[in-house]
C-alpha cells in the first residue's frame, strides 16, 4: 500500500483557462470536482492526479499539465486501473488509466508531450464524494 499527501488542488472552468488553485474542493460522486470543466457524469476522465516529483523533474509547477490533484510521495506509474485512492476522510477515486499527454503539453515546452509519455498521471472517477484539500492523506489500495 502506498501513501502520500495532496500538495495542490486546482480546477479550470473552461478550456484553455489557467488552472485555479483551491484551498479546498468538493469531489462529487460520479461527476468530478465541482467547478471543473472535465466534471461529467459517467466520464472515465473526471479527475486527473499527478505527482509533484515528476513535475519537479520537468521543471513544472502544480497545475501546469492540467491536473486537478497534485500529490507528493506516490509513484503514480505503478498504480493500476481499478486501484482506489482514498483521499482525506471520505472521498474515494477509482483509477481508470494513465493520462496520455496531449498536444497542449508542447504548448508549455516543445517536446514535453513526448517526454511525459507514460508519466502524466492517472485518470480517475469519483466513487464517493467529499471535501479534499492540500495536506490530505492519499492512500492507494488494490
Amino acid at each position: 500500500m502506498q501513501e502520500g499527501t495532496i500538495v495542490s488542488v486546482q480546477v479550470a472552468g473552461q478550456s484553455r483557462q489557467p488552472m485555479n488553485p483551491l484551498q479546498q474542493a468538493q469531489a462529487i460522486s460520479d461527476f468530478g470536482i465541482e467547478g471543473d470543466r472535465k466534471a461529467s457524469k459517467g466520464s472515465a476522465r473526471q479527475v486527473l492526479f499527478m505527482d509533484s516529483e515528476t513535475l519537479q523533474e520537468f521543471r513544472l509547477q502544480p497545475g501546469d499539465v492540467r491536473e486537478n490533484v497534485t500529490t507528493s510521495g506516490l509513484d503514480l506509474r505503478v498504480i493500476q486501473p481499478g486501484n482506489v485512492l482514498f483521499v482525506g476522510t471520505e472521498a474515494t477515486f477509482e483509477v481508470t488509466g494513465l493520462c496520455d499527454p496531449c498536444q497542449r503539453m508542447d504548448d508549455i515546452r516543445q517536446g514535453l508531450r513526448e517526454e511525459l509519455a507514460g508519466r502524466r498521471g492517472v485518470l480517475t472517477t469519483v466513487i464517493n464524494g467529499g471535501q479534499i484539500q492540500p495536506g490530505d492523506c492519499v492512500r492507494v489500495e488494490p
